[in-house]
């Protein structure tokens, strides 16, 4: 039973996106869509331990969530927009399935519903995690910082909202995109940051996650092909995943970005990467945006033949600027970084300090104490970092690392 409950969980997972999608475009209720793909994951976890794992799974959960849907529907008869009712009925009791492209299609007028201008920053992100991603209310409160209930209230007057003022489920007029672009490709770079940099679990990444942010990305920047913000996101998800071969050795184990082999980049996925960039910075006229910059970034590791060789000047001019224009947590991490390779590990500490620590930010400051030479001090800042959460991959480097400074200190003074 076990193995079909594994698949019908894959299942959701990679395809669940897509069918939910769908659903809410003939239903156009996002709760009540929500509602029949549950219903229907339900009926797949009784049915297939039974009958076995039908030929083609995402097919099967399809047409069961639409005939879930249908009852759901039967079931509210009360509600007044009886004729409404009747229309979305014929079109869930089709037995054919739209095809690949109506479903990646599907995917873009979710996220355009998501970032509509009416739902707050905060709302539009919350609502893609949940229906993009699959996150649960807790999942989707650890990446906002806030709680559990407050993320499921969030949720629940967003689905209120989207009905009760009547938002349209489709690609904007062109004269509403440039309200929502920046929305949506936020909701496709996060989309593709939890796959990359996933903040717990047991693998390093979610391939799946990354494949389906460059999908998208891709998707949108074939919508919009001349405006800037559409390529530069592809560009910097191109040229980050170019770089995933290489993350892991042969047993899973984390390989830092100065002991990588450049021979197992993806060299046409970084050559589309800055190609893509160069054209979105030729349409942008010397006026770059943060995806842009954060492009730029990854286009200086990807032309680098080695750790070495690499502009960590010209970096640090870009981390420099992409702080200045677009503040977070990760962009000052990297700026420290670039300034230790740049100048010293004392300028990086330095500039450390001033951010908020979190587990990234004892591991970095373990790193540039070790280059100072003071490895208990920096066995004692991995300790901090094995405090919070990580992905098992990323702990088990942390642990070694450790132990490496550990031994590198020598007993403590006064021991023998």
């Amino acid at each position: 039973m076990g193995s079909e409950q594994d698949i019908v969980a894959e299942t959701v997972r990679v395809e669940g996106s897509r069918i939910l999608a769908t659903l809410i475009r003939t239903v156009g209720d996002v709760q009540l869509a929500e509602d029949a793909v549950q219903e229907a994951t339900l009926a797949a976890l009784g049915a297939w331990p039974v009958t076995g794992v039908p030929p083609q799974p995402r097919a099967w959960l399809t047409v069961t969530a639409r005939r879930k849907a249908i009852d759901i529907i039967r079931r509210e008869r009360a509600r007044p927009d009886k004729e409404q009712d009747g229309l979305r009925m014929i079109e869930l009791a089709r037995s054919d399935l739209p095809p690949d492209d109506v479903v990646h299609d599907d995917l873009l007028r979710l996220i355009f519903t998501c970032c509509h201008p009416a739902l707050s920053p905060p709302t539009r992100v919350a609502l893609a995690l949940r229906t993009l991603c699959g996150l649960s209310p807790a999942q989707i409160a650890g990446v906002l910082l806030t709680t559990e209930v407050a993320t499921t209230k969030r949720l629940t007057r967003a689905r209120q909202k989207i009905a009760a003022a009547h938002i349209p489920y489709r690609v904007p007029a062109a004269d509403e995109l440039a309200g929502r672009l920046p929305a949506v490709c936020g909701v496709i770079h996060s989309l593709y940051t939890a796959g990359h940099a996933p903040v717990d679990g047991d693998d390093a990444y979610d391939v799946d996650a990354c494949a389906e942010a460059i999908r998208l990305a891709e998707l949108l920047h074939g919508l919009l092909p001349d405006q800037t913000m559409p390529a530069a996101v592809l560009a910097l998800l191109l040229l980050t995943e170019a770089r995933r071969p290489a993350r892991l050795d042969d047993h899973g184990d984390v390989v830092t970005l100065d002991q990588q082999d450049r021979t197992q980049w993806d060299v046409t996925a970084s050559d589309r990467g800055i190609e893509l960039l160069n054209e979105s910075l030729r349409r942008s006229r010397g006026q770059a945006d943060a995806y842009q910059i954060q492009a730029a970034i990854a286009a200086e590791h990807a032309r680098a033949a080695s750790y070495e060789s690499t502009d960590w000047t010209e970096i640090l001019r870009l981390y420099d600027l992409l702080v200045s224009i677009a503040p977070s947590d990760a962009a000052g991490l990297g700026r420290v970084v670039a300034a230790t390779e740049a100048a010293d590990p004392a300028t990086g500490l330095a500039l450390l300090a001033e951010l908020p620590p979190s587990p990234r930010w004892h591991a970095v400051r373990a790193e540039l104490l070790a280059r100072e030479g003071r490895y208990a001090e920096a066995a004692g800042a991995l300790a901090e970092a094995l405090d919070g959460p990580s992905t098992q991959p990323e702990r088990q480097h942390r642990e070694r690392r450790r132990e490496t400074f550990l031994q590198l200190a020598g007993p403590p003074s006064g021991e023998s």
